[in-house]
């Protein structure tokens, strides 16, 4: 049997598309794993990866500290190896894992970023003149969409009251209402400010090709320069519908399915964000 890291990581990989696992997800494992075999060959150690020891992955994990990544960030890699030699074991390429005594440094998980109400109108105000940016930041602002939820939506899932996502990797397909905002700024958008596209997808580039998320990143991130918004991440946008719709009292089940999240435990860790939670006034979202 071929036992190279090469070999072993391609059965890895095809392993985690079957579980479902997302593609930026495995993109992520693939790199971490590539990088502990980069350090191995550079190292002059080896590329069996029946060989690897314990030793072996140690001296990485102080290698990566020495070069200043930070606790988390060699915590995620640790983890990627860890989940790779698990596979390589039950697979029974590997008698024995030589991860399972290696210790995840400790670090503190910090809590998501939340815009405050000046810092979204100052976002609204910077994309004023830009139908296309201003849909977008309303759809993440009040409907909780994830960016690749952006890049996939379709025409045909924009109805009046609601959008559908569709179903993608591990995500199930559900439907988000639509405030007077959202609609608002898609109508503008779709019926006026839309690039001509032969494209199902809502949102294109002025040559008619998809908007890719990379491109939205980029977009918004311009946007958050402009309006002089500092450390701020575009999945901020989404945190901010979260934590707002909690402190509103729309209960926390609503808010789970409406973003998507697959545990509401995810959802719950947004409740350290609120002071004082609004008295519970149903189920309708509130408007940011």
């Amino acid at each position: 049997m071929d036992t190279t890291f090469e070999k072993a990581l391609g059965l890895f990989a095809k392993s985690l598309s079957k579980t479902g696992k997302s593609i930026n997800t495995i993109i992520a494992y693939k790199g971490d794993i590539n990088q502990f075999c980069n350090f191995l060959f550079k190292a002059g150690l080896v590329n069996d990866v029946t060989k690897i020891t314990n030793t072996h992955i140690e001296e990485f994990k102080q290698s990566l500290q020495k070069r200043d990544y930070t606790a988390k960030s060699i915590s995620r890699k640790i983890n990627s190896i860890k989940n790779f030699f698990v596979f390589l074991k039950n697979e029974k390429i590997i008698d024995d894992d030589p991860s399972i005594n290696i210790k995840h440094p400790k670090y503190e998980n910090g809590l998501p970023r939340i815009l405050k109400p000046l810092e979204y109108r100052s976002l609204r105000d910077a994309c004023r003149n830009d139908p296309r940016a201003t849909a977008i930041l309303e759809l993440m602002l009040q409907c909780g969409l994830r960016i690749k939820e952006i890049e996939n939506l379709k025409l045909n899932g924009v109805t009046e009251n609601e959008i559908t996502i569709e179903l993608y990797e591990s995500h199930p397909q559900r439907t988000v209402p639509l405030n007077n905002s959202v609609k608002t700024a898609l109508q503008e958008y779709i019926k006026d400010a839309r690039f001509q596209s032969k494209a199902k997808n809502v949102f294109v580039t002025k040559t008619g090709r998809v908007l890719l998320a990379r491109n939205i990143r980029s977009l918004l991130n311009r946007y958050f320069n402009k309006a002089d918004i500092q450390n701020v991440k575009v999945n901020d946008l989404r945190n901010t519908f979260i934590a707002f719709q909690l402190k509103a009292g729309v209960p926390i089940d609503i808010v789970s399915q409406i973003v998507g999240h697959k545990r509401i435990s995810t959802t719950e860790k947004y409740l350290q964000l609120i002071e004082n939670k609004e008295e519970t006034r149903g189920i309708k979202l509130k408007e940011l």
